[in-house]
């Protein structure tokens, strides 16, 4: 059983309005921005997938890591408020958080990790 999140995912953070104010837009992306120079931005990918609590030799459920990253050339709180709020809603309970500087690029980078188990109907 292969649960594809990222979909779900990437609709409620466009859908969190008070986030995607904060960003100046929709900057929001599935590993790599399109756009390298846009700040402040979100991206997002998973990290583990894998099968949990088996009936029959069948998996029923499945265990998911996702990163969230946000990247910016000031401060990351208020984004990271609004990821979290999005991600606690959606169920998902967040394992680390680390703040990061990319001194190549001089960009603030939050890494906030999360998990949950999603039952199989």
């Amino acid at each position: 059983m292969i649960t594809d999140v990222k979909a779900i995912l990437h609709a409620a953070l466009l859908g969190n309005q008070a986030l995607v104010s904060l960003l100046g837009g929709t900057e929001i992306y599935q590993l790599v921005s399109p756009k390298s120079e846009t700040y402040p931005r979100v991206t997002y990918f998973e990290v583990n997938n894998r099968d949990s609590f088996f009936a029959d030799d069948t998996p029923i459920a499945s265990d998911i890591v996702l990163q969230v990253d946000i990247w910016s050339k000031g401060s990351t709180s208020a984004i990271a408020k609004e990821v979290d709020r999005t991600m606690k809603e959606l169920g998902y309970t967040r394992t680390s958080g680390a703040d990061l500087y990319e001194e190549d690029t001089k960009v603030y980078h939050k890494a906030l990790r999360y998990r949950t188990r999603i039952q199989e109907d």
